[in-house]
C-alpha cells in the first residue's frame, strides 16, 4: 500500500487494516489504528507507521477510543521467512524480556547491530522498543482486567523496575497506571480486554482478529485431536469451550477459549503459575487459534481459483490453525504417522499418561503437561503399542530437538528445519511440510501427496494430475487451500490412508 491508499483506508474505517499499519496525528500527538471511529483529521496532518512501537518512537501516545494496542498481529510476520518475520515472531513470543537482544540475534544468527538495523530500517522501531510495546499492551491488560498491585505487574509485564513501569505507561497512555486503571473501559469494549468480574486467579483476555473466523471448523479440529490429560473440549457445538496445559518459560499454565466468537475476539481466561508469562503464553494461544491472520488476502488470492472461490465462498475465515507448543506438534506427526486420527489421539493419551509431567493440581481432565523431549529421547516406549521403528524415530527425534539439531522455535528458519527433519530417519516429506505448517506456522504449505487433500480435491471438481503447477496461482497461502480441501464434504465416510493420520482431516 501507498501513503494514499492507506489515507482512503482510515477514511472509511476499514478494520481490514487494524494491525497492518497505524496511523498518528500530529495536531493531537495521538496515533490510532484505521478502524478508530474518531472524526478523520485531515490528510496533511496524518503520518503513517508499520508499528505501534514506531509511532511511539516519534513521540506519540495511544488513543484511548480505538486502543490501537489491541489490534491483531500483522499477517505479514507469519508469512515472511526473512530475518523481520522471523524477529517478529520472537519478539512476540517474549523473547527479547527473557534473553535480551543478544539472545534474539543469537537464534537468528546474526549479529545484534544487524538485527537492530535491519529492524530499524524496515519497522522504524529496534527490538528494544518493539519489546516495549509489548510489555506496555500487556500492563494495560493487566491494570484494567485484575486487582493486581501495579509493582506486581510492572513486573509480571517484563519491566525491569518500577520506575520504568510507570514512566512508559505515562509516555503511550498520556495516563498513570492508577488513571489508566480508572480507565478501564465498559460499553466501548468493543476494542479491547473488558473483565470487571474477573475470577481470582484468572486472567481474562479478548484475543482480537480480524474478519470472518470459522470457529466451527476450528474446534473441530482440536476437538478431533485433543489428547486426555492435556486438552479437552466440552460443550455443545457453537457454545464449545477448549481447554490446554500450557508449559512456559518461567513456570506452567491453563488457556480456555471459547467457540462463540464475539465482535472481533475470542474470549479466553489464563490461569499462570508465574504471571511472566502472560505475553507468552497469550501469543502461543493466538497461534493456535490462527488468530493473526488476514482473511481478506486470503479470500482474495484464492477466490481467484473458480473452484476455491466457491469453497472459500461456503466457509468465510477458515483458518490454518499452528501449535501452543511445536515440539508437542512434531511429537504428535510423529505418533500419527501409518494410524488413524483416533488412533493417533489414543497414542498420544497413552504417551501423556506414561511421559507426561503430572500438574501439581488437576484442573477438571486436565492432569498432564506434555512430556519434555529430553525424556523422549531416552524413553523405551514399551506397551505404547508402537512397531520398533516408530519408538526409535521418536527418539531420534526427541534427541534431536533437545541438542538444537532441529530448532522449532518461532523464529526458526523454515527451510533449515524441514531439511534437519529430512535428515531423520523415519521422517518424511509429509511428517516434515506438515510439521513445517503447524509447528512453524507456514502459510504456504501444499501436501501434494495427501490422501484427503487430493480426495477433497476430486470432490471439489480440481484435476488432481498436476495439482503443484495449478496451486502455484494460491501462493503465499497454500496451507489455507488445503484445509479448504481437507474440509470438503465427503459423499461417505473417507477411507482411512495407511501412511498418516492426519490425511483423514484438516
Amino acid at each position: 500500500m501507498h501513503e494514499d491508499s492507506r489515507y482512503e483506508a482510515v477514511r472509511s474505517r476499514d478494520a481490514r487494516f487494524d494491525g497492518a499499519f497505524f496511523f498518528a496525528v500530529s495536531t493531537t500527538g495521538i496515533y490510532c489504528r484505521p478502524s478508530c471511529p474518531a472524526t478523520t483529521p485531515r490528510r496533511r496532518n496524518v503520518a503513517f507507521f508499520p508499528t505501534a512501537a514506531a509511532a511511539q518512537g516519534s513521540g506519540f501516545r495511544a488513543c484511548r477510543r480505538c486502543r490501537p494496542d489491541a489490534v491483531p498481529g500483522s499477517a505479514e510476520w507469519n508469512a515472511r521467512a526473512d530475518v523481520v518475520g522471523r524477529a517478529m515472531r520472537l519478539i512476540s513470543d517474549g523473547v527479547v524480556d527473557r534473553e535480551g537482544v543478544s539472545g534474539l540475534a543469537a537464534r537468528l544468527g546474526y549479529s545484534a547491530r544487524q538485527v537492530q538495523r535491519q529492524l530499524n530500517a524496515e519497522l522504524g522501531a529496534g527490538p528494544v522498543a518493539l519489546a516495549r510495546a509489548q510489555r506496555a499492551h500487556t500492563a494495560r491488560v493487566l491494570l484494567q482486567t485484575t486487582g493486581l498491585q501495579a509493582a506486581d505487574i510492572a513486573f509480571a509485564a517484563g519491566f525491569a523496575s518500577v520506575r520504568q513501569f510507570n514512566d512508559t505507561i505515562k509516555e503511550i497512555y498520556a495516563l498513570t497506571p492508577s488513571e489508566l486503571r480508572a480507565a478501564r473501559p465498559g460499553k466501548t469494549g468493543r476494542y479491547g480486554p473488558v473483565a470487571p468480574h474477573a475470577m481470582p486467579g484468572v486472567l481474562p483476555l479478548r484475543l482480537a482478529f480480524r474478519g470472518p473466523y470459522a470457529a466451527r471448523q476450528l474446534f473441530d479440529h482440536l476437538q478431533r485431536r485433543a489428547l486426555t490429560g492435556i486438552e479437552e473440549v466440552s460443550g455443545e457445538p457453537g457454545a464449545r469451550t477448549y481447554r490446554r496445559t500450557l508449559r512456559l518459560p518461567n513456570g506452567t499454565g491453563i488457556a480456555e477459549v471459547d467457540e462463540a466468537a464475539g465482535d472481533g475476539w475470542l474470549d479466553c481466561r489464563l490461569r499462570l503459575t508465574e504471571l511472566r508469562d502472560l505475553t507468552t503464553a497469550g501469543q502461543r494461544v493466538r497461534r493456535l487459534f490462527d488468530l493473526d491472520a488476514d482473511p481478506y488476502a486470503v479470500a482474495e488470492r484464492l477466490a481467484e481459483d473458480p473452484v476455491l472461490a466457491r469453497l472459500v465462498a461456503e466457509r468465510p475465515g477458515l483458518r490454518s490453525p499452528c501449535a501452543a507448543a511445536p515440539d508437542e506438534l512434531a511429537v504428535r506427526a510423529v505418533l500419527g504417522q501409518q494410524v488413524s486420527v483416533a488412533a493417533g489421539r489414543t497414542l498420544g493419551a497413552a504417551l501423556v499418561a506414561a511421559y507426561g509431567e503430572p500438574l501439581p493440581e488437576p484442573s477438571g481432565a486436565l492432569t498432564h503437561l506434555f512430556p519434555r523431549v529430553d525424556d523422549l529421547a531416552g524413553a523405551s516406549f514399551a506397551g505404547l503399542g508402537m512397531p520398533e521403528s516408530r519408538r526409535t524415530t521418536l527418539r531420534t527425534l526427541g534427541a534431536a530437538l533437545a541438542d538444537g539439531t532441529v530448532t522449532l522455535d518461532t523464529g526458526a528458519d523454515r527451510d533449515e528445519a524441514e531439511r534437519a527433519l529430512l535428515g531423520l530417519r523415519g521422517i518424511g516429506p509429509w511428517t516434515a511440510g506438515y510439521i513445517r505448517m503447524r509447528a512453524l506456522g507456514d502459510p504456504d504449505v501444499l501436501l501434494t501427496g495427501d490422501v484427503a487433500v487430493r480426495a477433497g480435491m476430486r470432490r471439489a471438481g480440481v484435476p488432481t494430475d498436476g495439482p503443484a503447477a495449478r496451486a502455484d496461482s494460491w501462493r503465499p497461502w497454500r496451507s489455507y487451500a488445503m484445509h479448504h480441501f481437507w474440509n470438503v464434504p465427503a459423499a461417505q465416510p473417507a477411507r482411512t490412508h495407511p501412511s498418516t493420520t492426519e490425511s483423514t482431516g484438516p
